[in-house]
């Protein structure tokens, strides 16, 4: 078969001459009719008997056993010509001619010639040669077997039968090299186990595409099977089907054969490349799971173990943080590369046997357990890091606290009043209170880094010394800080004892001065009220009695006034003393405080003596109006008493300082002395009433009585005049009472506020 397909390429242009053609049409023994088509030029003998060995090739032996009808075709061609090649026959198909035709001219050769030469040759050629006609030529061979150049129905395409029969000797030569690649890669690869890499880059690229040729087969079989090569063609015009190659000629079971031994063969193949992509795969797994594991376990380990420290200040901790970042982008690319082995070795479990299962999930494991522990040791290093970047930034910010806490214990205080001391303590307190809560939150930061560093995976054993050591100066260092921070924090706090004390000292020296400012002005109060409304007598004994002790009471309330205000002076001047600043305001206070108390004293006692008069005048009246009996001793004891009190109320109060002031306002006085002119009318009116019993016979005695009388009567005129101004100013003298209640009542709630502030201090 090789031969025949290298000849086959080699005679292309010589086929193409059509010297000679089997057409397909059989004569009536089944013998196939092979036509030799002779022409007018010159026909080589050499190429003819090329053309009938190849042709003689392609018919099966059962086919060449039936025999063949030559058709020698002379018309065109000259007698010797066709007699050379009824001789050629003989010595190129002896046994398979059974019969030729030699279709003559019209013009007929010399039949004695040609008759006498076959009939003479006819036992030496082996067959027979008759001489016919093309129209005689239907005796022999059917019409319907007979092309259409001798007057038959049969059609024929020499080209298109050439370019198919190419097709099929080319299948048939890529097939069976196919075939022969392909049992030698499947027997190799089943019998040797050895060098697998070598035979799968080598054994493994037949010479020609599997599917092509297939494809190629296919198609060739389903027109053999069709009994034409194309349907379009030939029979496509409504002519006979044309078949020059049907199971006979081109043995369909040959291509038949041909293809199934082919897809046994691919099919084998194909299992046999599956397996090698897959162990192929396996391995290209296998190598790709040692990379990211030699690298995990090596250069990964080692930059991940050089990488213990945790920094002494926030910027060292930012750039550990920033390498470990290049670190971390370093591993995600073997990550992502152990993502991928992941989601193939999947697959491959899916579908895979169960050598393979075990070998794969072996490798899986292995793989999961490298890059999880490395993942934890990144994951761990992280924690820790982001713990010491809070460590160091609270240390920072614990730091930046207590500078500012002390450079304001450092700072003077040199407050204005109490109030902003009172601020400035509150900002004290609050700082500290920042320091203490900082203080805490450090050490929750330490303690955590401190956990972090002791939950971090560890390291195999041999190679735990150094990373062990650095984590203890680690712990060490972050111990240190924490009772540094603790000192300076003691430090500060033992300052703010002191600044607290010291400024408490100045808040209770300026409430103080405060208060004794204010017992200037409420002795000054009380002062103004003693001389503006303590002015009235009383109408009677009784009420005089009362205002006497409610005189007393006051001047007690203004006593503990001033015992007040002095005692925060000596106060101002002890804190002053413990301040270590001068007097600030006893200077000022005291004075004041003293000339206002001298001025209230003898106020006092001047209001005092004149209550006193007052009560001896009352209750001398009262007596003498009571009387039935009184002798005139008692009358003018009492008018003489009476006189000395109207007398004391037109005369001012004398301040030490040289300086006068009068008790209220005249129409005040005027009204207090109203009520002594009344009591002594009534005294005047009962002397008349006892001189009048005590002189009825003496006309001396009547004159000096009428003349008494007299004037009795003009002073009862004025005392009139006087009790009708006494009636327009009854009304002023009520609201005098009212004003005089509310000013005792702002002294009692002096003496309770007294009281408190005494208790304060």
């Amino acid at each position: 078969m090789s031969k025949v397909n290298a000849e086959a390429t080699t005679m292309l242009p010589l086929l193409k001459k059509k010297l000679a053609f089997l057409s397909g049409g059989k004569d009536r023994r089944s013998g196939l009719i092979l036509t030799i088509p002779l022409s007018s030029d010159q026909t080589s003998m050499e190429e003819l008997s090329a053309t009938l060995d190849y042709l003689l090739s392609i018919p099966s032996v059962k086919c060449k056993a039936r025999g063949f009808t030559v058709i020698v075709d002379g018309r065109k061609s000259q007698w010797n010509i066709v007699k050379t090649v009824v001789l050629m026959l003989q010595n190129v198909i002896p046994a398979e001619v059974s019969l030729v035709c030699v279709v003559k001219p019209d013009e007929f050769w010399d039949k004695k010639v040609t008759h006498f030469c076959f009939w003479k040759e006819k036992d030496r050629l082996g067959f027979e040669v008759i001489l016919v006609s093309a129209n005689k030529l239907t005796r022999y061979i059917e019409p319907c077997q007979l092309t259409d150049d001798f007057g038959g129905s049969l059609d024929y395409d020499h080209n298109d039968w050439l370019n198919k029969r190419l097709v099929f000797e080319k299948f048939t030569r890529e097939s069976t090299s196919l075939l022969d690649e392909l049992s030698i890669i499947n027997d190799s690869d089943k019998s040797s186990t050895v060098d697998k890499e070598k035979s799968a880059d080598l054994a493994l690229l037949p010479s020609f595409d599997p599917e092509t040729v297939l494809q190629t087969g296919h198609e060739l079989l389903s027109e053999l099977q069709q009994r034409r090569f194309n349907g379009t063609e030939g029979g496509g015009q409504g002519g006979p089907a044309w078949c020059p190659m049907d199971e006979e000629l081109l043995a369909q079971p040959q291509v038949m054969k041909l293809l199934d031994s082919l897809r046994e063969q691919y099919t084998r193949y194909q299992e046999l490349c599956r397996q090698r992509n897959k162990r192929t795969q396996l391995d290209e797994i296998h190598a790709k799971v040692m990379q990211v594991v030699t690298w995990l376990q090596g250069p990964g380990s080692e930059l991940l173990k050089t990488q213990q420290a945790i920094g002494d200040s926030m910027r060292a901790a930012q750039t550990l943080q920033q390498k470990h970042e290049e670190i971390e982008s370093q591993h995600s690319e073997w990550f992502a590369v152990y993502v991928e082995l992941n989601q193939q070795i999947a697959a491959l479990l899916s579908a895979g046997e169960e050598e393979e299962v075990v070998e794969l999930k072996a490798l899986q494991q292995q793989l999961s357990d490298v890059c999880y522990q490395q993942a934890a040791q990144l994951e761990c290093r992280q924690n820790v890091l982001q713990a010491a970047q809070g460590f160091h930034t609270t240390t920072q910010e614990l730091s930046q606290l207590l500078d500012g806490l002390l450079g304001m214990l450092c700072a003077d205080v040199a407050p204005a009043d109490g109030a902003s001391i009172q601020q400035n303590l509150k900002l004290l307190e609050e700082k500290l209170q920042t320091v203490e809560a900082g203080l805490t939150s450090l050490r929750q930061k330490g303690a955590q880094l401190m956990e972090q560093m002791c939950t971090q995976a560890p390291w195999p054993l041999e190679e735990t010394e150094s990373p062990a050591g650095e984590q203890q100066d680690n712990v060490q260092h972050i111990q240190g800080v924490m009772e540094e921070m603790q000192l300076r924090k003691q430090r500060c706090e033992d300052m703010v004892d002191v600044r607290r004390l010291k400024m408490l000292q100045m808040v209770q020296l300026f409430k103080c001065e405060e208060d004794a400012l204010q017992s200037v002005e409420w002795l000054g109060e009380l002062l103004d009220a003693l001389l503006k409304t303590h002015v009235r007598l009383g109408d009677e004994s009784q009420e005089t009695t009362t205002m006497l002790d409610k005189h007393r009471k006051f001047v007690d309330v203004a006593q503990s006034t001033y015992d007040y205000g002095r005692q925060l002076l000596q106060a101002t001047v002890v804190l002053c003393q413990s301040l270590r600043c001068t007097t600030r305001s006893s200077g000022d206070t005291l004075p004041r405080l003293n000339r206002i108390w001298k001025q209230f004293s003898v106020c006092a006692e001047e209001r005092q003596q004149r209550l006193e008069l007052a009560l001896n005048f009352h209750t001398a009246a009262e007596r003498v109006l009571q009387q039935e009996c009184v002798d005139s001793e008692s009358l003018d004891e009492v008018d003489s008493s009476g006189k000395t009190l109207l007398d004391r109320l037109t005369m001012p109060v004398i301040f030490p300082d040289g300086t006068e002031q009068y008790f209220g306002s005249p129409s005040d006085t005027a009204a207090a002395a109203e009520c002594v002119r009344e009591r002594l009318l009534l005294v005047e009116e009962r002397r008349l009433q006892l001189q009048e019993l005590g002189l009825h016979n003496e006309e001396e005695e009547d004159e000096e009585e009428e003349h008494v009388l007299n004037g009795q009567e003009a002073r009862l005129d004025v005392i009139g005049e006087e009790l009708s101004e006494k009636e327009d100013q009854d009304e002023e003298e009520e609201e005098e009472a009212e004003e005089e209640a509310e000013v005792e009542e702002a002294a009692g709630q002096q003496d309770e506020d007294l009281e408190r502030v005494t208790q304060d201090c």
